[in-house]
């Protein structure tokens, strides 16, 4: 074990971080230190809305029965691992906000697992559903994963937080 405590934590990945998308190298990374495992393939309970935003972000919507059930992949987590992901989502700059999801395997609606999945944070992500016409989708595919431009290919002086504010209020 990678001296991050226990992988008690269970994260459901939906977007960027899951295998074959560019986010992928953290989740490598802390698996490579044993900070992280793969469990597999879930699909959330209930349904959400996934959308994606500016710059080819993905966000799920805290609006439960709402979308669709979501597939992704379920990792266990060390506290180490989770304080990685937490900086890479923007929790402090409250792009993200980490929330309670439950997840069941896709044949079986037993089995149920609870996890933590990010949110779009609250300040944006019910207007980004309104703004995307209340469209999502079931999974962030390999070819929604193609539109997604990393942080260091963004405009420097930016901050993706203002500019989804900007666009969810004027455009």
């Amino acid at each position: 074990m990678g001296g991050g405590g226990a992988l008690a934590n269970h994260i459901f990945v939906y977007g960027t971080l899951k295998r074959n998308h560019p986010n992928h190298f953290l989740l490598e990374d802390l698996i490579s230190k044993n900070d992280a495992v793969y469990v597999g393939q879930r699909t959330t309970r209930l349904s959400y809305p996934l959308v994606t935003g500016l710059y080819g972000i993905p966000y799920l919507i805290n609006q439960p029965g709402s979308g669709q059930r979501i597939r992704g992949e379920l990792y266990s987590v060390s506290k180490r691992g989770l304080v990685r992901l937490d900086e890479l989502e923007g929790i402090k700059v409250e792009h993200y906000e980490r929330l309670p999801v439950e997840v069941v395997e896709e044949e079986e609606s037993n089995g149920v697992v609870l996890a933590e999945a990010y949110f779009a944070h609250r300040r944006f992500g019910e207007r980004l559903w309104e703004k995307r016409g209340k469209l999502g989708l079931c999974e962030f595919g390999v070819n929604d994963g193609v539109l997604y431009v990393r942080p260091k290919d963004r405009p420097r002086f930016s901050s993706v937080i203002d500019e989804i504010e900007a666009f969810v209020v004027f455009y």
